[in-house]
């Protein structure tokens, strides 16, 4: 068995090279009003391979073997959007929300607990 390892490493790598691209992933760039979006992705690769042979075998029994593999692994993620304004270029962050943004995202939620200690209280009263 001949294995040619830089031959799969060259399809695999080909394979990620078509696949990973924020259009397949988030999609291409748009524009928003005044502004023009460009999505950005985060791309993390591995690779592992391994073969091996040898000559021998048990009680005086003549033997040989071979044997490889190969495997690679893509984790494609994506972190945001540089957005552009005339001059100005910005990025703006996906997923993560910090300071102020964050506090807006949670406002549903302590208006919900308000309501529901209001309901809670209203009726211990009654």
């Amino acid at each position: 068995m001949e294995v040619h390892f830089e031959e799969l490493l060259g399809k695999v790598t080909d394979f990620i090279k078509s696949e990973a691209k924020t259009e397949t992933v988030v999609g291409e760039q748009f524009d928003l009003g005044e502004f023009k979006c460009v999505p950005v992705i985060k791309v993390g690769m591995g690779f592992g391979s391994g073969g091996g042979g040898g000559e021998g075998g048990q009680s005086n029994k003549k033997g040989k073997g071979e044997g490889g593999g190969a495997a690679a692994g893509v984790g494609i993620e994506p972190i945001g959007f540089l957005v552009t304004r005339a001059e100005e270029i910005s990025f703006l962050a996906a997923g993560k929300t910090h300071g102020l943004a964050a506090a807006f995202e949670k406002v549903p939620d302590l208006i919900e607990k308000l309501a529901k200690n209001r309901g809670e209280k209203e009726k211990e009263m009654a």
